[in-house]
């Protein structure tokens, strides 16, 4: 008998996309600063179906630079005449501030906003926590994805953790991406080359999420799933894995669970977001079973979320991509030690004068 309702299903044609009501979801990339843009500038020649790019940049050059299928804004044009923040993130938060009108009518009615960032520069720093809090006021879902400076960059060090603590408090999680830990996996590769893979990990885990909810997919994500794993203001870490062959399913997770790109305790985890990806010879139980063995050791009552792709392109691989939230940052060091990224609920940060940033 089950065999006989298995071969119906499977000659039975349906339309893949009946059922899924995600067409009014506003979906936004923004890239704030130089680094932000660079990573939105990847996503454009990646392809991304169902999301809007955005930059905001207060350096008109870079700007000009991206591709035309990105929306750009430059911010604080009268501050900075288009010639950049100079390394100051308050020059990069004023300008923010002096455009926060043109910064909502861009993000107007959005649902889900990946903010990316470099952390530790002008633009990006100053400008993506007023970005984040303008996305929220205005109802939106904030992931900031953002970098963090290499142990040499000690001044970048610094304004880079303050600007992670800033921007933590108005987004419902910030994933963290330390070049750090990058470098150990490409330890060979030029600087440029190095931030190039940065931006391609963020970019695939963007796509992946945004076409898993906008997408017709084997096992769709929706808007409830994210919120429900990412908001609270948590501290979060991307990991990426790919394998093929027979032991593609234990290859793609030990991949992944080696590869995180910030050294966190994930003991206790809140909640996870699992996106297997594969060929049209992926099957439900292979996906099943890399969602199930990469959230071992996690809080029993955690939230995670996991969906499932088909790629014509991927026949005989598997591509896994985790984002873990509620996670412990170590060894993430500064000139006076060890930094801590408080994971309790933080006072709400309110746009003020022009600096723009009040505990309220």
């Amino acid at each position: 008998m089950f065999d006989s309702l298995v071969k119906e299903a499977l000659e039975t044609k349906i339309d893949s996309g009946q059922g899924i009501d995600s067409d009014s979801l506003k979906i936004v990339v923004v890239g704030a600063g130089g680094g932000g843009g660079n990573t939105v500038n990847r996503l454009s020649r990646m392809g991304i179906g169902g999301a809007q790019l955005l930059a905001f940049n207060t350096d008109l050059k870079d700007l000009q630079k991206l591709n035309n299928n990105i929306s750009k804004v430059l911010i604080g044009g009268k501050i900075t005449r288009g010639l950049g923040a100079g390394g100051f993130p308050d020059i990069g938060a004023k300008a923010a501030e002096a455009s926060s009108h043109e910064i909502e009518e861009a993000l107007k009615d959005t649902n889900l906003c990946f903010l990316c960032a470099g952390m530790g520069g002008g633009t990006g720093t100053g400008s993506a926590p007023i970005i984040a809090d303008i996305a929220k006021a205005q109802g939106a879902i904030v992931v900031g994805m953002v970098t963090y400076p290499f142990k040499l960059e000690r001044s970048r060090q610094e304004r880079a953790q303050e600007g992670i603590r800033k921007l933590k408090k108005v987004s419902d999680s910030v994933i963290i991406i330390d070049n750090n830990k990058l470098m150990e996996y490409v330890p060979n590769l030029p600087v440029d080359k190095a931030f190039m893979v940065a931006d391609e990990v963020v970019a695939r885990a963007v796509r992946a999420i945004t076409e898993t909810i906008k997408e017709p997919s084997l096992i769709n994500l929706d808007f409830a799933d994210i919120k429900a794993v990412l908001e609270g203001g948590k501290v979060s870490v991307i990991s990426v894995g790919e394998a093929n062959g027979p032991d593609r399913v234990a290859l793609s997770v030990k991949n992944t669970r080696s590869h995180p790109l910030l050294d966190v305790d994930m003991t206790g985890a809140k909640g996870a977001i699992i996106h297997i990806s594969g060929g049209p010879d992926m099957t439900i139980g292979e996906a099943n079973e890399v969602g199930k063995l990469l959230t071992e050791g996690f809080d029993e009552h955690g939230s995670v979320m996991w969906g499932a792709r088909i790629r014509e392109e991927l026949e005989g691989k598997l591509e896994v991509i985790s984002i873990v939230s509620g996670v412990k940052p170590r060894n993430i060091m500064s000139q006076k030690g060890p930094v801590e990224f408080d994971d309790e609920p933080a006072p709400y940060i309110s746009r003020d004068d022009g600096v723009g940033l009040r505990f309220v």
